[in-house]
């Protein structure tokens, strides 16, 4: 092998280390803990990550394939760059709105068999790293097909994993999936489990056994290039693969690589590590490496909304019920009403004009559904064929506008094809021209889209509150999933859940079936647990006198955004504690998944000597609140019902 020259080593600091070899460089993060290894063995690039000297992912494969060259095998390194990167930003919409990313960056170049190049650049905080391959032109070529990423994650043997399979493509309801619903197993064994073989969604949670914790995800994804998952384990291997969407995603319409303009990058991949989960809980960097794409056209105005659909269903999409609803709103000071599927018919547009109008003299704006599709799968409900193309979006966009329409619900997309990626951003980048907002449901999970896309408020992409409605197992594991969501789904990107149910029977006349499972307090829990600017809450106008008062209070006054987030305690599966700042007010919540009483103590040094209204569950699961005085030295003792949670303000 070629030894770099001596000038070059002298250069080298101690953060970026090159070994005797040319193709073995390391990259730390600023406190050094983090490091990466970038290797070339027998022509292919390879990389492996260490945390406090633990190894967290062993010598794993690195490159891509297009259709002008292979870029994963007769690769050769050619030189590199190191720079650190200190910046600041402002995101209202995540759970830190002020953020602050330090990393130490490496841009190793490379060149393939015919003589292309191909540019691998890290970028290594202290518990985070990202990385994107970036291309340059290729002779004439000026554009490139991604056929295929060889870009792998080999765990140490002892790993357990916390995933969740991707859907069959063109199954579930109305041949709308994969829509990122399916459930998670928890610490189960690589390569074990009852799961499909479509791989796996993003994000990823692997416990590396006593060494410590690591979430994969990706960043960064637009209209350039497709969306991602894990491939199977291979127990031949022992690595995952960064697998493309599926060919028949889309009925089987539309490619499953990216077409790439050139010089062009790839979305960027993410590695969270830590020796514990707080920086899995903590972790912005989804919005570190990614910039806003367009300015927003108006100043958007988050909160909470009623939806009359979550319990009341179908059948309460008409005038009437919706006029309720309304009031309901207003009775909580909530800004928003979201009018659900089929309003179009069972309302239509001109007496739509006359609801918003009632709405907005009740100080409540409106946000109303729409269907993707389009042709992509089979779901009939309307209005549909509005959001699918450009001309019929702009004329619809423009009466919305017109109405007084503050944001839409687009749903049922149902693939990660490169295609589906521009529709996504086709909405968005509309929408904002006509001040709209836009959550996102029966969708893929948003990789950086809050901070990409100013208008962007969230999106599903999970086991969410509709399904406690219609299945009995999700009702029984509602626990469960809550305590994972903190450390998995809800930690990358905003999560559109639709929660917070307090009818004890989740049926209009609250009575008789679909029996809720969970305390009051749980619920009330849930509204801090998980993470959306604009939170589509699921509850009722009973509840105004069906419920303690101090509930309903509570509902009223607690934020959507967050100041600060900070992971308090937990175990994904069996419980979850976490604190959330808004302003000066800290809200610290947790529920438990176990059959017994969770007792647990907790360092609240964030609140100590602090006087605050604890919310919880007695021994009969009955809400109660009392107010005390958290100890000067932080420490607090709690103690959780099973299926149960509590809240201190």
């Amino acid at each position: 092998m070629k030894l770099l020259p001596s000038s070059l080593l002298a250069f080298c600091s101690t953060i970026f280390l090159v070994s005797a070899s040319a193709q073995d460089i390391t990259v730390a993060s600023p406190n050094k803990q983090l490091k990466v290894t970038i290797a070339v063995t027998d022509g292919k690039p390879m990389y492996s990550v260490t945390y406090n000297n633990q190894t967290m992912l062993e010598n794993s494969p690195l490159g891509l394939k297009t259709n002008e060259g292979d870029f994963s095998t007769g690769i050769k390194f050619l030189s590199k760059e190191e720079s650190t990167i200190d910046k600041t930003y402002e995101q209202a919409k995540i759970k830190k709105s002020q953020v602050h990313y330090v990393a130490n960056k490496l841009s190793c170049t490379f060149e393939n068999a015919k003589q292309h190049k191909i540019k691998l650049v890290f970028q290594v905080s202290d518990n985070d790293i990202a990385f994107r391959y970036e291309l340059a032109t290729m002779g004439e070529r000026f554009a490139c097909v991604v056929e295929k990423e060889a870009t792998g994650y080999k765990f140490p043997a002892t790993t357990t994993t916390f995933l969740s399979g991707n859907m069959q493509p063109m199954t579930g309801f109305a041949r709308t999936a994969p829509s990122y619903e399916s459930g998670y197993q928890a610490d189960a064994p690589m390569g074990s489990g009852n799961f499909r073989t479509e791989g796996f969604v993003f994000p990823a949670l692997f416990h590396v056994g006593n060494n410590g914790w690591v979430l994969l995800s990706e960043t960064g994804v637009s209209s350039l290039y497709c969306a991602s998952h894990l491939s199977d384990y291979s127990k031949e291997t022992g690595i995952y693969t960064l697998d493309f969407p599926s060919i028949k995603q889309n009925n089987g319409f539309g490619s499953t690589g990216a077409a790439l303009s050139l010089p062009g990058v790839t979305p960027w991949r993410t590695i969270t590590v830590g020796d514990n989960l707080k920086p899995i809980v903590e972790t912005t960097i989804p919005f570190d490496v990614v910039e806003p794409l367009y300015e927003a056209s108006r100043n958007y105005k988050f909160g909470k909304s009623t939806w009359s659909w979550i319990v009341w269903q179908d059948a309460s999409m008409n005038y009437k019920d919706q006029v309720t609803f309304i009031d309901l709103a207003a009775s909580l000071k909530w800004p928003y009403i979201l009018i659900d599927a089929l309003w179009d018919t069972n309302i239509g547009k001109d007496k739509m004009k006359e609801l918003i109008k009632y709405a907005n003299a009740k100080g409540v704006d409106v946000m109303l559904w729409y269907n993707s599709n389009g042709s992509v799968n089979d779901a009939p409900q309307g209005p549909r064929n509005k959001m699918a193309t450009a001309i019929e979006r702009k004329k619809e966009m423009k009466w919305l506008k017109e109405v007084g329409v503050k944001g839409l619900k687009v749903d049922f997309f149902g693939g990660d094809k490169q295609e589906t990626m521009r529709l996504y951003e086709d909405v968005l980048s509309d929408a904002n021209d006509y001040g709209l907002m836009i959550d996102f449901h029966g969708a893929t999970l948003p990789r950086g889209w809050e901070r990409m896309y100013p208008n962007f408020i969230g999106s599903e992409a999970v086991l969410a509150s509709e399904m406690l409605i219609f299945s009995q197992g999700v009702r029984d594991t509602e626990a469960f999933n809550a305590t994972l969501h903190p450390f998995i789904r809800n930690t990358v990107g905003s999560m559109e859940f639709g929660g917070v149910l307090l009818n004890k029977y989740l049926v209009k006349s609250n009575q008789n079936r679909n029996q809720r499972l969970t305390t009051d307090v749980f619920q009330l829990a849930t509204a801090i647990l998980f993470q959306n600017a604009v939170q589509m809450f699921g509850l009722t106008p009973n509840n105004l006198s069906d419920v303690p008062a101090f509930e309903i209070d509570f509902m009223k006054k607690v934020p959507t955004t967050w100041d600060e987030t900070l992971y308090i305690d937990g175990y994904p599966g069996k419980y979850s504690v976490i604190a959330r700042r808004n302003g000066t007010q800290w809200y610290v919540a947790g529920v438990n998944a176990t059959k017994e009483v969770l007792k647990l103590k907790l360092n609240l040094s964030i609140i100590s000597g602090k006087k605050v209204t604890l919310y919880n569950d007695d021994a009969s699961k009955v809400a109660y609140t009392k107010e005390l005085t958290i100890d000067k030295n932080g420490v607090f003792e709690v103690e959780i019902q099973p299926s149960g949670g509590f809240v201190i303000q």
